[in-house]
């Protein structure tokens, strides 16, 4: 029985299983086998095709990049030339953007790339419309705008099933679950958290799944056997998601209420055509992405104020250096900070530490 056949096997055992407390530790057996059928279908897939992956290959540029993902005709060519003045295609009909269209949005000192992607289609994860080289390019964003409108705002939940598919978690975070090999000894679970997800001996039928017979599982989240199967998979991203609602110009202020109303998840009402929200968007844009303000201060020299450095909050001295010049860590005696984040000014730190906003960092080197 070849892949193929297996996977339909599973699929149809899945469907007629029953979804209760009593099943949960069986579906998540067979969606583990079905996640690794998958993988491995495409890894042979890809080397038989002698491609490295299926993508359409844009340089990342900036201090974050941003992906718009939305079905056809939704207004991302629109939102993205009146964000960043670039010149995207724009057509009132479907399939205007056959490549990916990056632009460059400058806010609060802020270089943010946004790629316009075109449009989503059903069944996109599966191949349909060059779908799987479309959706890739979401995988490497550091956020994805999720853009709907009006006439069709439930389709929110299809656009997020569809880079679910691809291996792109929105929203989520690496589950807090630490899996380690060992030579002997089968497998051992520590339930740090008392978990009412997975139990035990569920965990241990997944991890053989996947050739694990000896190896002690932390379990220091009430995690999921589907959050489980992605950590063994070790192929999953995790991207924020921020949604937009566009076209709110073309109806009543009491009809984006009752969307709201109805609507599960929150979202900007925007006017891409209008430049309705906009400005707010671009706000909402930099909280969402994290970004912190550095000032560089040269030594014996004033800080810069008017050029800050950007980076994502969380980043180390080391991640700060690096994008400043790759070789500057290997001349780099030490570096003072003045700032929040540090107990007194001019204080010496190490690589691995964290920045605050604003701070004023000196590299000596």
């Amino acid at each position: 029985m070849g892949i193929p056949e297996k996977i339909k096997k599973i699929e149809d055992e899945m469907s007629r299983t029953p979804i209760n407390k009593g099943t949960e530790r069986h579906l998540g057996v067979l969606k583990a086998r079905l996640a690794r059928l998958r993988d491995e279908m495409e890894v042979k897939a890809l080397r038989k095709s002698g491609r490295s992956g299926e993508g359409y290959t844009v340089r990342k540029d900036g201090d974050a990049t941003i992906v718009l993902l939305g079905f056809p005709s939704v207004g991302k060519s629109t939102l993205l030339n009146h964000l960043t003045n670039s010149n995207s295609k724009v057509g009132a009909y479907d399939f205007t953007t056959l490549t990916v269209i990056p632009g460059m949005l400058h806010h609060k000192s802020a270089r943010i790339q946004i790629l316009d992607i075109p449009g989503i289609i059903r069944g996109a994860s599966r191949g349909r419309g060059l779908g799987k080289r479309i959706l890739s390019t979401t995988r490497s964003a550091d956020l994805i705008l999720v853009m709907i409108d009006v006439f069709n705002p439930k389709v929110r939940d299809v656009l997020l099933d569809e880079i679910r598919a691809i291996g792109v978690r929105p929203d989520e975070h690496l589950p807090y679950l630490r899996i380690r090999k060992r030579g002997s000894g089968g497998i051992i679970v520590t339930d740090l958290v008392g978990m009412t997800k997975m139990d035990p001996e569920g965990i241990k039928e997944i991890l053989r799944e996947y050739r694990y017979h000896n190896a002690r599982v932390v379990v220091r989240e009430d995690a999921t056997y589907d959050q489980l199967i992605d950590v063994l998979l070790r192929n999953r991203v995790y991207v924020p998601t921020l949604t937009v609602l566009n076209k709110v110009d073309m109806v009543e202020a009491s009809e984006v209420s009752r969307i709201r109303g109805e609507c599960d998840f929150d979202f900007l009402p925007i006017s891409a055509d209008t430049d309705h929200n906009l400005d707010l968007l671009k706000d909402w844009i930099f909280e969402k992405l994290d970004l912190i303000k550095l000032y560089m201060k040269p030594r014996g020299e004033v800080a810069d104020f008017d050029e800050p450095l950007i980076i994502r909050k969380g980043s180390t001295i080391g991640d700060v250096s690096d994008k400043i010049h790759r070789g500057l860590k290997d001349e780099l005696r030490y570096t003072r900070i003045w700032g929040r984040s540090v107990k007194h000014g001019g204080q010496k730190v190490r690589l691995s530490h964290r920045p605050m906003d604003e701070d004023i960092i000196t590299f000596f080197t």
